[in-house]
């Protein structure tokens, strides 16, 4: 099985990224930006330049833009290009336990913690020992109306699974502000699925290869851009799967307020934008650019 680890950075490499580089049975790609150092060096894996990306495609690389996250994209592509069979998707502060990466559960029948909710969007933090607690990109609206009670055990396979994180867990920035937390989250609660769309992140995730080409972290939408890639491959019909902590987040150093302006698109729509995608997954657009419509076609183009 070809397994391929994508993240982009503008830091030297960190603790992380030596130790997912050092992993033998993935192969790391890297994608560089105009920030990051221009000596980066891998000892195994491939770091993919700012001047390789505009020669793989310039349009591509202009519609996104430099000093983004969303560089991210061009690791996506250049592992399609590689033939990978699984996609793990990471950030350079998130530390791999010992254990990453040898717990897939991707397109395997598994017997899964299921939750039956009533609500538009399930939340997967709450049902976790940390019940105060919200995922990125869960509506606001909906936290005090979280519900847990119908819970099932069902055989189940995915085409996702989403690591949870110990430390600093991917919360949003009035989370983060309220709580200030640092987490150790309980083994037993997971694998944990429900019956509704729920938001994951591209910070510790594992994607099977017949996603990615509908899989894109939207750029221009701010801190919405995996937690709408998320919202929309499940509109498509693609499964996601919550597993126990495989890494330790220490957190770069952020600003909340800066977080929660770029959070904000989210916070104005995601309970609408969830209910307009039962209707038709191609809704999504309504809410972006259209820039960031042509940039996914764009990426899409490279998996004809």
């Amino acid at each position: 099985m070809n397994k391929v680890i994508v993240t982009t950075t503008i830091n030297p490499p960190t603790r992380a990224i030596r130790l997912f580089d050092s992993l033998k049975d993935w192969h790391l790609i890297v994608v560089g930006d105009k920030k990051t150092p221009p000596n980066y060096q891998l000892k195994r894996g491939t770091y993919f330049s700012p001047e390789e990306q505009e020669k793989f495609d310039k349009r591509l690389s202009d519609l996104i833009g430099w000093n983004s996250i969303q560089r991210r994209n061009f690791g996506f592509l250049l592992a399609n290009k590689m033939n990978a069979d699984i996609i793990a998707t990471i950030d350079d502060d998130n530390i791999p336990y010992k254990n990453w990466g040898s717990n897939l559960l991707i397109e395997k029948k598994i017997s899964v913690n299921y939750y039956k909710t009533k609500l538009s969007v399930f939340d997967p933090i709450g049902a976790t020992n940390y019940k105060n607690l919200w995922h990125r990109g869960f509506p606001l609206s909906l936290i005090p109306l979280r519900e847990y009670a119908n819970k099932s055990k069902k055989i189940l396979s995915f085409d996702v699974q989403a690591d949870f994180w110990n430390g600093d867990p991917d919360v949003d920035a009035i989370c983060r502000m309220q709580y200030l937390p640092d987490c150790n989250f309980t083994d037993h609660y997971f694998p944990l699925t429900s019956n509704k769309i729920s938001p994951f992140n591209s910070q510790n995730t594992f994607l099977s290869k017949k996603i990615l080409k509908d899989y894109f972290v939207f750029p221009h939408v701010g801190r919405m851009d995996d937690i709408w890639a998320s919202f929309y491959v499940q509109a498509k019909g693609f499964k996601v799967v919550y597993a126990k902590p495989s890494v330790y987040q220490k957190r770069n150093v952020h600003d909340l307020i800066k977080d929660m302006k770029n959070e904000y698109l989210g916070y104005e729509n995601n309970l609408t934008l969830v209910k307009d995608l039962k209707t038709n997954p191609e809704n999504l657009f309504k809410y972006m650019p259209e820039k960031s419509l042509e940039a996914f076609k764009l990426y899409k183009k490279h998996f004809k």
